[in-house]
């Protein structure tokens, strides 16, 4: 372990260290806010700002606020805007660098409460391989959400659940815990998803892993500063990637099916001809 005994978030011993990866892009004005509380609230984790050069200045303030809180706030400039994923990418190649035992997913903005970070990490000490922070299962909530955003999410987390054949209410979630030695067993290097689906398709592959994905109650709260990165380019390839997905889900449950027939017969056969 290269990241010292300051960095250990204890839950009866089993998390060891975590790493928050927040990716930004004109993030300034809610940068400093959000840090500040994560320290105040969780003051052992390390924290890894992924910026993509932000014209506003982020990358520098993030630099400022990591030159007084050395060991703890680690900052990666990226040369462009690049994606969500890939930021995500960047982030978690970095921390298995480092060796962190637990990485976590959070937005810049504010929407993920860090006061609420620590229902996470309690659901990964409980054995949980990725846990998600969901709206939308018992507990959970939306605030200051226009309804059109919220019909958007719930249609979305409809349409994944149909295609995938998963009952997680809130595959779409942002906010995130993964153990890193799952993320290193579903090889999150190989994942192409850039924007909106990036979550759907880590969260896909830990749940055809095998892996134990659990959803604890979250309040997400619409950003105060800045604008959505979403986009009709980014919708579209989650669309697209889900059908995909989910036509392959049906090729190879259908071809399992026809498997097992075949071989239900062959021994029906064997049967009757002793």
């Amino acid at each position: 372990m290269t990241t010292d005994s300051s960095a250990r978030v204890e839950r009866d011993g089993r998390v060891g260290s975590v790493l928050v990866v927040i990716p930004t892009y004109n993030e300034r004005e809610n940068l400093g806010g959000i840090l500040a509380r994560i320290r105040a609230v969780q003051p052992h984790v390390h924290v890894l700002v992924v910026d993509d050069n932000s014209p506003d200045g982020t990358g520098r303030l993030a630099d400022d606020l990591a030159s007084v809180d050395a060991g703890r706030l680690h900052v990666m400039h990226r040369a462009a805007k690049q994606g969500l994923g890939a930021a995500y990418l960047a982030g978690f190649a970095w921390g298995f660098a480092r060796r962190y035992d637990v990485m976590v997913e959070m937005d810049a903005d504010g929407s993920h409460a860090p006061e609420q970070l620590g229902r996470l990490l309690d659901a990964i000490a409980d054995g949980a391989g990725l846990a998600i922070g969901s709206r939308y299962v018992e507990g959970g909530e939306t605030q200051a959400w226009p309804w059109q955003r919220l019909l958007l999410s719930r249609t979305a987390n409809l349409y994944a659940r149909m295609m995938l054949g998963t009952d997680v209410r809130d595959i779409t979630a942002g906010f995130r815990a993964y153990r890193a030695d799952v993320l290193a067993a579903i090889e999150v290097e190989r994942v192409e998803s850039k924007g909106y689906c990036f979550q759907i398709d880590l969260a896909w592959r830990a749940i055809r892993h095998g892996c134990s994905v659990v959803e604890v109650p979250i309040t997400f709260v619409e950003r105060s500063h800045g604008s959505s990165k979403m986009d009709a380019a980014t919708m579209w390839e989650a669309l697209r990637r889900i059908a995909r997905w989910g036509v392959r889900r049906r090729v190879d449950s259908l071809r399992g099916f026809r498997m097992r027939r075949a071989t239900t017969r062959s021994a029906v056969l064997s049967l009757v001809e002793d």
